[in-house]
């Protein structure tokens, strides 16, 4: 998954209406031109992309009075709206997102009601110890992965990796469980 679809489809969600430009603006005012592969070539392809997969509706507006043409604004559709909701989802509940789409993510998470994100969240966290324990699964008892070489320092790279996705996704529950942030329908 990309994240410039997620974070395209965010921005227009929580605008409403808006034109590419302006959803642009939103994406450099987050800072997602720093963290993510969001450009404003693939905000403006993503744009013309999902309108003609039937995510966005279209309209016309008329031409600004410095000239040029009409610019075109965008809205979700139903189908987009489910699409942002399904992509904001897997990406949350994924334990393999991208630090850019899973950054898209906890930056939309406040879209979601507080039950759904943690639901999502404890699969996640869920999914990292799976992965932590299918690693270990198959390591003779006491195993030192510093004796294996290049092939230990992968093991020991995954499971660092898990550990700091599971405690890392653990901090974000207790604080979505104790009331942090104001989520949809709040």
């Amino acid at each position: 998954m990309k994240p410039v679809r997620l974070l395209v489809l965010g921005a227009l969600r929580r605008r409403g209406r808006a034109h590419g430009y302006q959803v642009r603006a939103d994406l450099e005012s987050w800072g997602a031109h720093e963290w993510s592969t969001a450009t404003s070539g693939s905000v403006y392809h993503a744009l013309k992309s999902m309108a003609g997969q039937g995510l966005l509706v279209t309209h016309e507006t008329v031409a600004s009075e410095a000239g040029g043409p009409p610019r075109i604004e965008y809205e979700l559709t139903r189908q987009g709206e489910r699409e942002y909701l399904d992509l904001l989802g897997r990406a949350l509940a994924d334990r393999e997102p991208s630090l850019d789409v899973l950054g898209a993510a906890i930056g939309l998470i406040e879209d979601l009601p507080r039950e759904r994100a943690l639901e999502l969240l404890r699969e996640r966290a869920r999914a990292m110890r799976e992965w932590r324990a299918s690693i270990t699964a198959y390591l003779p008892e006491g195993t030192d992965l510093a004796t294996w070489g290049p092939v230990g320092e992968v093991l020991s790279l995954w499971l660092s990796t898990a550990d700091a996705g599971a405690q890392w996704t653990d901090r974000m529950i207790r604080r979505l469980e104790e009331g942090a942030f104001t989520m949809a329908g709040e």
